[in-house]
């Protein structure tokens, strides 16, 4: 039952080979077994998932159906599940239940999956190994000596052990398809804005976007089917009516206009990766796909405007955390100043504060024009970029990372050497593109991923291309060993 897709979970529990409650039993015992190898759980609901499985099976035998109806999954632990511990991944809300749904949750429950638990994460998003986390690091099932990625890596190393079917995720800068790369994931970043954030706590506001992480692309269209949509509570949500996923898969590729930039092919990239990228764009032309280089000039200034505005817009959201209202609260303070400096201190972990100083100097008076300023115009200049290419092309095609996930431990004393791995993802969180990453093949037996940028709310798009291009490779029905 484990090796079993989404896909294949919704068309076993409609013929009734098996019932929702069966399958959640399997996986919650797997889990039991294997989990402490990956660390990829924070918390396990039980009860709740049993209950969610048997009210699944009620309503299937009342004559209901649906892809998600009985399907089990796990949530981030950023996205707030009431009455069920949201931590962020951080001692600071260690303590912390939620007392409502976020909008993700909600719209997942009603549609009849079941929550199996809430999966490990950088602390409060921020990191892109999973190593940050104040309940220990991830550990990547390929090799459990390197790491999953991040922030999402919990969510990855889970459905890559075949723990379960799918799992939610959110991307920052990458953080749903640096993990999706390092693990042999199809990982999808929704357009901004096309996901609800009501309820999904917070780094960087103009960031943040919710979405599915899966083995497969058919997977990620169901689960994104339930996630998407417009939402009253969420100012930044688009009232953009929702495609049918699943509906386009199967269209033909022919002359399909992919774009490969030049500057994603630079001095930074492992030519080992670059040789399975050239690949992947060999078997897309044997679909019908049609190659053109394109540009992003603004390319190499993507890093330094994201490291400006992320901090910014972390430290500004987190300054909410101060012991006072929820959270982790310092014992016996003097005084209320002693109160907010020993709390926050003590409740988050060294890369939080890292970004939190960084941002409130950016912001602080006398630096706000020449760097956050600035880098906002940045951002524009990014966003620029990419519609002059895709007046040319359809969609935007590359290595996802630089290099395949390395060994845990392999850059704590280098951050920097950490953030450099996001450069071909975080443009698409700078202009609000969605962009997919889907296997590609492997290297020294770790996985390696092909990224897809598409233009605003063409998630359709992505998921057709990679799930043409896995009906034709078999790197995503790998399966690490032990798992």
């Amino acid at each position: 039952m484990h090796q079993m897709t989404l896909a294949e979970i919704a068309r076993g529990l409609a013929d009734k080979k098996f019932s929702s409650e069966e399958l959640t039993k399997v996986l919650l015992a797997r889990i039991t077994q294997l989990d402490p190898q990956l660390n990829s759980f924070i918390s396990l609901t039980e009860e709740l998932a049993l209950e969610q499985a048997k009210a699944a099976d009620a309503r299937r035998a009342n004559g209901e159906s649906g892809a998600l109806l009985g399907a089990p999954i796990a949530h981030k632990d950023l996205f707030c599940t009431q009455g069920i511990r949201t931590s962020c991944g951080s001692k600071m809300l260690d303590n912390f239940k939620a007392p409502y749904d976020a909008t993700v949750v909600a719209k997942l429950a009603a549609a009849g999956a079941v929550t199996l638990g809430k999966t490990n994460m950088d602390e409060f998003a921020m990191g892109s190994a999973n190593e940050s986390s104040w309940y220990g690091a991830v550990k990547n099932p390929w090799n459990l000596e390197h790491v999953p990625g991040g922030s999402s890596g919990g969510s990855a190393a889970a459905v890559a052990a075949r723990l379960l079917p799918a799992a939610t995720a959110t991307d920052t800068g990458g953080s749903i398809r640096q993990p999706a790369a390092f693990t042999n994931l199809t990982g999808l970043k929704p357009t901004y804005g096309r996901v609800s954030r009501w309820g999904m706590i917070a780094y960087a506001s103009s960031l943040d976007q919710g979405g599915p992480l899966a083995r497969t692309a058919e997977d990620c269209a169901i689960l994104l089917q339930g996630m998407a949509g417009f939402d009253q509570n969420d100012s930044t949500s688009i009232d953009e009516p929702v495609p049918d996923y699943s509906a386009s898969l199967n269209t033909s590729l022919q002359g399909l206009r992919i774009g490969v930039p030049k500057e994603y092919f630079s001095a930074g990239l492992d030519p080992r990766i670059a040789e399975l990228i050239q690949n992947s764009i060999k078997e897309l032309q044997k679909l019908g796909a049609v190659i053109k280089e394109v540009s992003l000039p603004n390319m190499q200034h993507a890093i330094p405007a994201y490291y400006v505005i992320a901090p910014a817009e972390a430290s500004s959201n987190l300054s909410r955390f101060d012991g006072v209202r929820f959270g982790h609260r310092c014992e016996n303070p003097e005084n209320l100043i002693d109160l907010y400096k020993r709390s926050r201190g003590e409740g988050f972990g060294p890369e939080v504060q890292r970004r939190i100083m960084v941002g409130a100097y950016a912001l602080s008076a006398g630096y706000y024009d020449a760097y956050y300023l600035k880098a906002q115009k940045i951002r524009r200049l990014v966003k620029n970029d990419f519609m002059a290419a895709f007046n040319e092309v359809d969609i935007i095609l590359g290595p996802t990372t630089p290099n395949p996930a390395w060994k845990l431990g392999a850059k704590n004393s280098d951050p920097v050497a950490a953030y450099l791995e996001d450069v071909y993802t975080i443009t698409a969180n700078l202009a609000g593109l969605p962009g997919l990453s889907m296997p590609a093949g492997f290297v020294d037996g770790l996985p390696v991923g092909v990224q897809l940028l598409a233009p605003y709310f063409q998630e359709g798009r992505l998921l057709n291309v990679a799930h043409q291009y896995q009906l034709n490779t078999d790197w995503h029905t790998r399966t690490p060993t032990g798992f």
